[in-house]
């Protein structure tokens, strides 16, 4: 092998790659507003679901809050990566940063002024989610303007602990802070992170779509009433594409599965309480929990190059999640529960990996962006729908029959799925097949 050869196929990492933060100081400034963003909204979800319940005392209420943003992504989920690809990815993403931002403060402003409506937070959760739908398609698919192609995997990766850290260190965080100063103290906090954000996304250079048309979706003006039809066309065509790959529906459906039917962050507060007699600082124990999984999970995936059969390991990652889930429902001890959490973390994002693979390998270059408003709705989406699941399943009969019963009814889902679509577990990721 020449030297040229060993350094374009280097040993396998056990530590993510830093090249792109030091090549591009762009990608750099938008990575750590990021990160510093990402930390701020883990800590005002947290505080949202404290809030909700100290104003309840409902476990349904609790879950209510999944449901009011899991409709706005789905709706704007579906249309932000069509609308990321017709104006200034740059002012798509300020705007929509700047939203959140607002809404941080208007968090502020409420706890100034006494305000404590549950319908109030109800309403803010839901143009979070609006914001998140349209800024996530929109700063993705800057990266690759930032960076040349070989950097693409390491940024990646740089992504996925960035959002790994901030569920993780925001929960925590956001549980420490209400508990000791309030939600007023955390949702100040949220709202100065933010500025990292906005700094970042001001500094940027502009990124306007792409005009020569090679998308297939007409002349790429995305003007009037042709270009409004163009994006409910690029919609349904990926859609459609969608539809008719049985693979890639594969790894949709098994998310569902484990995002759905187990999913108990919405009763972390409940459970902090009634199993572990905690209060807030307990219920960020429990949040934080899964992320430390993942992270460590995703810190120490090296060995994952050599995995070849991607619909195998999904399922087991994703069966392994639902097994985990389910024995901490029966669990009574903090440090036992926070343990087979961390485990079903650590799964979750095995699956992650896998599943972000084959959608790469799989799907062709022109459709990809069409597809990034389906992952969306179903990674972004699919944990709010669980956490009306759950807490729905808790106020009907108690929160160790829905979390239990969740991993349980997980494991049993995708085993039933498995089954009736078996090619999945042939898939090879050396030919990869949607």
């Amino acid at each position: 092998m020449t030297e040229t050869s060993k350094q374009a196929v280097p040993r396998t990492r056990i530590f993510a790659d830093l090249t792109p933060l030091r090549a591009s100081p762009d990608y750099r400034r938008l990575w750590f507003g990021n990160t510093v963003s990402w930390i701020g909204q883990g800590m005002t979800a947290l505080a949202v679901s404290l809030q909700v319940y100290d104003l309840t005392g409902s476990a349904f209420s609790v879950g209510l809050i999944g449901f009011c943003s899991f409709v706005p992504l789905v709706v704007f989920g579906l249309y932000g990566g069509a609308v990321a690809d017709s104006v200034d990815r740059r002012k798509l993403g300020l705007v929509s940063a700047f939203g959140s931002f607002v809404l941080s403060v208007a968090l502020v402003a409420a706890t100034v002024a006494g305000v404590e409506q549950v319908a109030f937070l109800y309403a803010v959760v839901a143009l979070q989610a609006v914001c998140f739908a349209l800024n996530s398609p929109a700063r993705s698919s800057m990266i690759a303007r930032l960076l040349p192609p070989e950097q693409l995997p390491a940024a990646n990766a740089l992504s996925s602990m960035t959002s790994t850290t901030g569920t993780l260190v925001g929960p925590m965080l956001g549980g420490l802070i209400v508990g000791w100063w309030g939600y007023r103290a955390a949702y100040t906090v949220d709202a100065v992170t933010f500025t990292a954000s906005l700094y970042a996304m001001w500094r940027l250079p502009a990124m306007l779509p792409d005009q020569s048309g090679g998308s297939g979706d007409g002349d790429g003006s995305g003007e009037g009433v042709g270009g409004a039809e163009r994006k409910r066309a690029s919609v349904r065509d990926g859609l459609r594409f969608l539809a008719a790959r049985p693979h890639l529906r594969m790894t949709f459906a098994s998310d569902l599965c484990a995002m759905v039917l187990a999913h108990p962050r919405a009763l972390f507060p409940v459970v902090a309480v009634v199993w572990y007699g905690g209060d807030a600082k307990t219920t960020g124990l429990l949040v934080a929990a899964p992320a430390l999984g993942a992270l460590l999970g995703g810190v120490f995936s090296g060995w994952l190059g050599g995995v070849h059969r991607h619909g195998l390991a999904v399922v087991l990652a994703v069966g392994s999640w639902g097994a985990a889930i389910a024995v901490f429902g029966l669990t009574r001890q903090l440090w036992l529960g926070l343990v087979f959490l961390a485990l079903a973390g650590c799964a979750d994002t095995i699956s992650m990996i896998f599943r972000n693979t084959m959608l790469q390998a799989a799907v062709p270059d022109d459709l990809r962006g069409r597809l990034q408003g389906v992952f969306i709705v179903v990674v972004a989406g699919g944990p709010r729908l669980g956490d009306f699941l759950a807490g729905s399943v808790a106020d009907l009969t108690s929160p160790a029959v829905a979390v239990t019963g969740g991993g349980v009814a997980c494991v049993l889902a995708v085993t039933l799925l498995t089954l009736r679509r078996r090619s999945f577990l042939h898939y090879d990721a050396r030919a990869p097949q949607p």
